[in-house]
């Protein structure tokens, strides 16, 4: 199954680092930018998170909530959100249900090896659950200001 623009998001329920259960349709009425990633505490992942965290009043100004989504477990999600001071929850999703069902969990190579692992992509859902922008193979640097300007443009065409 392919996610495409237009079509409601589907729902989920992971665990967020709290120990508690998040699920998607809990964020009716906002914006939600969900956004997943391959790994806590290596750079790319890094700076992505720090980058939303650097924004994350902006986004709460315009109605939208963060989640971050990764394979890690609860505890190492937690030392992340310590280490960085990371406002927003993150996801496990050591089983890639939600990957796969997002289609992010993708055949990847690095340094001759191959295995199955997150491909980097953010989906923007609206506040009737719709995914309204997604973006794949995401490139870190520039990413979550452009994440935000999307959404301000939906805040603004009302």
């Amino acid at each position: 199954m392919t996610i495409t623009v237009g079509q409601v998001a589907p729902d989920f329920e992971l665990v967020a680092n709290t120990g508690e259960t998040v699920k998607l349709s809990d964020y009716k009425g906002k914006y939600v930018v969900l956004y997943f990633y391959p790994k806590d505490m290596t750079p790319g992942c890094t700076t992505q998170a720090c980058d939303f965290r650097d924004n994350h009043e902006s986004f709460s100004d315009v109605d939208a909530v963060i989640l971050g989504v990764s394979p890690d477990p609860v505890d190492k999600h937690q030392k992340f959100i310590e280490k960085h001071d990371l406002p927003f929850a993150l996801l496990v999703d050591d089983q890639h249900k939600v990957a796969e069902l997002y289609d992010v969990w993708k055949l990847k190579k690095n340094f001759g090896k191959e295995y199955m692992g997150i491909e980097r992509s953010t989906f923007i859902i609206n506040k009737e659950g719709q995914i309204v922008k997604e973006w794949r193979k995401v490139k870190v640097k520039g990413h979550v200001e452009e994440a935000l300007t999307f959404i301000r443009g939906l805040e603004n065409s009302k």
